[in-house]
């Protein structure tokens, strides 16, 4: 094995088949976990709270806000994935364990597991996008671009999810990522409003986070309105994505491995 960089291949494929397998067994429970949250937000931010704020950058506050809430929902589902679903698998099921018994490597494990935490962020942002569409608040074929995005959005979401999950002894370490790192990211990275109405050290601080970027990409997609630098915000997706995916592999090598 490479010790500086990960061993990818196709041997990814069998480790995201068994978490979909698994996954379909428990599909209601998980639909309703990721979609009725973000709808709730929906419909009492967006058409509640919505009647006072009115218009947000020129665009109804439910407007403004549904586009958010797909990016948000796709952190979350994808974090908790790469968090506590990938620590059940590795510390008590011992379903990585037996996955190293198999030619399979620690990489194949950390990319599967990766790419499968994104495609259930796509599985929880896609309806949140349709029921946007249904109430009116999309604009455009353009929004379906939100779903490739999203997948990218996730995987840098699981990517670095499974780096805090290489440091875990048990399931309460994560609540010092949520604390410190998702809800800070939640409130500050343009979801709810946007973020030139926050103090400069804010919207500076604000640029390093990826949620920020994936924002910046999907509300215009489902606007209308126009892009800023797509391609800085691409690019910053893709490296979080990249450098999350060689530092979980690192990592997690270290810890299966010792």
């Amino acid at each position: 094995m490479n010790l500086l960089f990960p061993a990818l291949s196709l041997r990814w494929i069998p480790v995201w088949r068994r978490n979909f397998l698994v996954w379909r067994k428990l599909f209601g429970p998980s639909m309703v976990g990721n979609f009725v949250e973000p709808l709730l937000y929906l419909l009492a931010l967006g058409f509640g709270l919505g009647v006072f704020v009115g218009e947000m950058q020129g665009m109804p506050y439910s407007v403004f806000l549904a586009s958010g809430l797909v990016c948000a929902s796709a952190m979350n589902t994808a974090t908790f994935e790469g968090l506590y679903s990938a620590y059940t698998r590795m510390a008590h099921q011992q379903t990585w364990g037996g996955m190293l018994a198999t030619p399979l490597m620690v990489d194949d494990i950390v990319l599967g597991e990766m790419l499968w935490a994104a495609t259930k962020s796509l599985i929880s942002a896609a309806p949140i996008l349709a029921v946007a569409a249904a109430l009116g608040l999309v604009h455009g074929m353009n929004a379906l671009w939100v779903l490739p995005l999203v997948l990218l959005a996730g995987a840098s979401f699981a990517a670095l999810a499974l780096c805090v999950t290489a440091f875990a002894r048990s399931y309460d370490f994560f609540v010092y990522y949520f604390t410190l790192v998702i809800t800070p990211m939640f409130l500050l990275s343009g979801t709810f409003f946007p973020l030139d109405a926050m103090p400069d050290a804010v919207q500076w601080g604000a640029q390093i986070l990826p949620l920020t970027h994936a924002v910046e990409l999907v509300r215009p997609l489902m606007t209308g309105a126009p892009h800023s630098q797509p391609l800085l915000h691409l690019a910053v997706l893709t490296l979080y994505a990249a450098a999350g995916l060689y530092f979980a592999c690192l990592l997690l090598r270290r810890r299966l491995m010792a």
